[in-house]
């Protein structure tokens, strides 16, 4: 069987020409696909940067919105509030219950104290002559006493745990004090950054209206939908030679369909597709 011959010199030019004019058609043929060409006039694709550069800020001033400081400062005072509070409250009920078991303990030590007053009345007052009575009254005139020393050792336990509870209450209640004024003073600095946020972002959205309004409605829609798909981005200056939606470099065949289009064709990055504003800085 013949092998076959290989291609000669000219013969493989050829066939290499063929092959790069090929993909070159069927990169255009893909590019008419994916948007039909636009024109626009040159200055209404810069004024469509500038479009770009406000509807920037816009979204800097709503991320800055979302993660001012003041928003993470509050959350965690806000924590630290809710756990101030809940010790507070506790504390504040441990006062309670001891002032009443106080109330009870001295309450307790005062019946005693009459009853051995009482007794030591009788024991005085010679109406007891009975040897037998007089032992026992005795004996629990001695019983009260040991009872009413017992119970004043319960009554000094329970105020001593009252003034560590009054005490904890009173530290707490300072802490929290101290804790709501941090947050009034976060609050205020960040109804002042809100405030000047939501002015800047007045200012700059009606900047925004009115130069979109100056802009063709066809050239604005294209960015519209282009912005959204990549990340707010939708058009983008062409700078020394590099994409800035992308950052990536235009490469030689790129640079010339690009220098080649009019000045009012609307251009598209090959690599991120986003509008390329065409400037003096382009280094075409």
């Amino acid at each position: 069987m013949d092998r076959a011959r290989p291609l000669d010199v000219a013969g493989r030019a050829s066939h290499a020409r063929r092959h790069l004019r090929s993909r070159r058609l069927a990169r255009l043929f893909l590019r008419q696909l994916r948007s039909p060409p636009l024109n626009a006039d040159p200055a209404d694709q810069i004024r469509l940067l500038e479009v770009q550069t406000l509807d920037s800020r816009i979204a800097q001033l709503d991320h800055k919105r979302k993660n001012l400081p003041e928003h993470a400062e509050l959350e965690r005072l806000g924590a630290d509030l809710t756990q101030l509070r809940d010790l507070l409250v506790a504390a504040r009920t441990e006062d309670g219950d001891t002032a009443r078991e106080q109330t009870k303990a001295e309450q307790d030590v005062d019946q005693v104290r009459q009853r051995a007053t009482r007794d030591q009345q009788r024991l005085d007052s010679g109406v007891v002559t009975s040897p037998k009575d007089l032992e026992n009254l005795q004996r629990e005139i001695a019983s009260l006493a040991k009872r009413q020393s017992d119970l004043e050792d319960v009554v000094l336990e329970v105020m001593e745990r009252r003034e560590a509870a009054q005490a904890r209450a009173a530290e707490l209640a300072e802490r929290v004090a101290s804790v709501e004024a941090k947050v009034a003073e976060a609050e205020q600095r960040k109804t002042a950054e809100l405030e000047g946020i939501d002015a800047e972002g007045f200012t700059v959205a009606k900047d925004r209206e009115t130069l979109a309004g100056a802009v063709p409605a066809d050239l604005l829609g294209l960015y519209d939908k282009l912005r959204v798909q990549q990340g707010g981005v939708g058009a983008a200056r062409l700078y020394q030679k590099r994409c800035e939606g992308c950052r990536l470099e235009l490469n030689i065949t790129e640079l010339n369909e690009v220098r080649a289009a009019p000045a009012n064709a609307v251009v598209r990055c090959e690599n991120c597709r986003r509008i390329l504003v065409r400037t003096a800085d382009s280094g075409l």
